[in-house]
């Protein structure tokens, strides 16, 4: 259970001069390239094919194809690999993917078994033999089962990899899909056990049930046996609104219903249901984010400051104290308080602690709440690691039990068991991953770029310990950027393998946007100034080369989705700072994104393009209008998948089509399916990555 869900280089400044006004009548004329906005329409699909087959034909020909494929295949198949897995009921579950079962296998095995050398898997599902019996290609989207006993399953299927979901009952105990049980068609939906024979459903339900981001605008309790068409309606949000959904959580013997208008990606509006139907508002700021219940404790995260609570805090109200309205929010009391460089993640509860995922300095730290009465809590740490990642993966309701991770850059995910009730803190290694690529001679270093407004933007830079600070080293500098979602130390292990044993030099940047550093390091380039994310990635970019890692000519860039923006507006402003650029699952025209798909959803990060300030603003960095055709630009690679629903592949094939039209070189791989990760399975996921890196070795070394 998880509640949470710079330096100025002399003629580096060389860039294409085109004005904002320029910009601002192109993005007024007619787009020429609509037509590639038809996601299956047999045009747009001869386009993607037909750069597909010009960019395989080309890379595969490549002869370190084979060997970074190879490489890549040895540890994405390995057997050897360590399985995830998460607690229920005192059971390990994995979902399973191999050579063998390219879809893969949803899985169960006992602790005891777990923690031998080759433990025994009771299968649950086979999605390969699913998608062979009903001629469906099936992707794996999880599965939510009945507390206590879990032996009823909503399990959720996509076609391709699409966010949008099959939702079908299963019987835990037969392994069967349960006839005429709670069944629901293609949609963005979202479906919630009440108990053994209620639901709480939303998906689509015919014009006007879904929002104009494309997600549930409404959301009804459904009786079994009966049809979804007769569920009755209990909670409805605006078509502006992102999303509406309604939900149980468990608090020892107590279940509470809750719904949630979604207003907004960092608003909500939080409504408690007691068994009489009475519906009452959370009284709490709509920027601050409801976590769940606790031993009668209501918890949530602030998004800015409340009274003398700081913004990024974790503060609780008893129960009854919801009734109150806002005097309620007399009663808050802090569990955890951010400092200039420690926040918060996530937090999961036990049966009768809390487990908080903790940031510090960017690297990660667990700590361990418990309540010593109604008010009063005393906290610890649990030692795990100290230069990278350590955090719960899974906890579980019934038992103070819980499972626990650590890697970083050089060291391989390691599973550890520890029981909250033990006052030592003392873990218990289950597994530990074996190493990928050979890592002797390697070092991990950390700096920091001065951006354009005079923020220090931290970096880390792995490599070989004995590197030459000639400016000759191919260099990646990977990024997102925004979300609040943070860029942390993980194992390298394929990374290790194709790049770092081969010289190269890998590079994460911690860019405004992230969450590395709390709400404000987000908040701070929301809207108008999001520009300050780019100025950001080109300060690390100046700075890499000035401290003699790389140049121009060794230097790319990768990224994925708002990340394949970064990349993306990066490229485009400054060209001459880069030989290789990965454009991912791509937003790109940003004065249409919010009409495309989940787009409307992101008005909050990046604001309206109707709006004209806003818009004058997007146009400054919006890729697809910066485009010049009289820029030099590095040769491109952009890449996206036919079945993804959330970022519209118009995207990435609109600004392959004008960069191509403009002149530019640029390759494109679009995966027919996949979803917005880009692939469906691991031979798709091996594919894709032989084909990104060696891209990059041809274009930097």
């Amino acid at each position: 259970m998880n509640f949470r869900k710079s330096l100025i280089l002399g003629p580096l400044l060389l860039v294409a001069c085109t004005t904002t006004n320029q910009f601002k009548k192109e993005s007024l004329m007619h787009d020429p390239y609509l037509w590639l906005e038809e996601v299956e329409g047999e045009k747009a699909l001869e386009f993607a094919k037909a750069e597909n087959k010009r960019t395989l034909e080309h890379f595969q020909q490549n002869p370190r194809f084979k060997t970074i494929e190879h490489d890549l295949r040895k540890i994405m198949l390995a057997e050897d690999r360590v399985p995830a897995v998460h607690l229920k009921n005192g059971e390990l579950y994995n979902f399973w993917q191999d050579g063998k079962h390219v879809r893969g296998l949803w899985r169960k095995t006992t602790l005891q078994n777990y923690m031998t050398s080759h433990p025994h898997w009771d299968v649950i599902l086979d999605i390969d033999a699913l998608a062979k019996k009903e001629n469906e290609n099936w992707v794996w989207k999880g599965a939510s089962t009945l507390p206590p006993a879990h032996e009823k399953a909503l399990v959720y299927l996509s076609r391709g990899g699409k966010d949008a979901i099959v939702v079908r009952e299963f019987n835990m105990k037969t392994r069967q899909f349960v006839t005429n049980g709670f069944v629901l068609p293609e949609a963005k939906s979202n479906v919630q056990w009440k108990d053994d024979n209620t639901v709480y459903v939303g998906t689509d339900f015919g014009p006007g049930s879904m929002t104009d981001s494309g997600y549930p605008r409404i959301t009804k309790i459904w009786k079994r046996g009966t049809p979804v068409s007769e569920a009755k309606l209990v909670m409805e949000g605006e078509p502006t609104d992102m999303s509406v959904y309604s939900y149980v959580q468990l608090d020892g013997d107590n279940k509470h219903v809750f719904h949630s208008i979604r207003t907004g990606f960092y608003s909500s509006e939080n409504w408690y249901e007691d068994d009489k139907g009475v519906k009452t508002r959370l009284p709490m700021p709509t920027d601050s984010e409801f976590w769940g219940v606790f031993k009668n404790k209501l918890f949530f995260e602030l998004k800015s400051d409340l009274g003398n609570l700081k913004t990024g805090s974790i503060v609780f109200m008893p129960f009854d104290k919801i009734f109150e309205g806002e005097k309620a929010q007399a009663s808050l009391k802090a569990i955890f308080v951010p400092t200039d460089k420690r926040f918060i993640q996530g937090m999961n509860p036990t049966k009768n602690h809390i487990m908080l995922h903790v940031t510090d300095n960017v690297l990660s730290k667990i700590e361990k709440v418990t309540f010593t009465n109604e008010d009063t809590f005393k906290t610890e740490s649990v030692p795990l690691g100290e230069n990278g990642m350590a955090y719960v993966t899974s906890t579980e309701e019934e038992s103070d039990l819980y499972l626990a991770q650590y890697m970083d850059f050089f060291t391989p995910v390691s599973t550890y068991l520890g029981d909250a009730s033990d006052s030592k803190n003392m873990l218990k290694l289950l597994k530990k991953s074996p190493d990928r690529f050979n890592n002797q001679g390697m070092k991990t270093q950390r700096f920091e770029a001065i951006s354009k407004d005079g923020t220090k933007i931290p970096y880390f830079v792995t490599s070989k310990a004995d590197i030459k600070m000639d400016g000759k080293n191919p260099t990646l500098l990977y990024g997102y950027g925004g979300f609040q979602s943070p860029m942390q130390p993980s194992y390298l292990g394929t990374v290790g393998k194709v790049w770092l044993e081969q010289g190269g030099v890998y590079v994460i940047s911690n860019l405004r946007g992230g969450g590395e550093f709390g709400p404000a390091w987000h908040q701070s380039v929301l809207k108008e100034n999001r520009y300050k994310v780019y100025e950001d990635n080109i300060a690390i970019s100046e700075d890499l080369i000035k401290r003699g890692f790389t140049s121009p000519q060794h230097l790319g860039i990768s990224g994925r989705s708002n990340g394949g923006l970064l990349t993306g507006a990066t490229f485009t402003q400054r060209p001459d700072l880069y030989n290789a650029v990965i454009v991912g699952v791509p937003l790109l025209d940003m004065l249409r994104y919010h009409k495309l798909l989940a787009g409307a959803s992101w008005m909050a990060e990046y604001g309206d393009p109707d709006d004209p300030k806003m818009r004058e603003a997007i146009l400054k960095y919006s890729p697809y209008q910066r485009l010049s055709k009289e820029a030099k630009y590095p040769e491109v690679f952009i890449m996206t998948s036919t079945k993804d629903d959330r970022v519209h592949p118009g995207h990435a094939r609109k600004m392959v089509a004008r960069m191509k039209e403009q002149g530019h070189p640029v390759y494109y791989y679009e995966n027919m399916e996949g979803g917005h990760a880009g692939s469906a399975n691991i031979e798709q996921a091996i594919l894709w990555n032989s084909l990104e890196y060696t891209y990059l070795w041809e274009k930097l070394k």
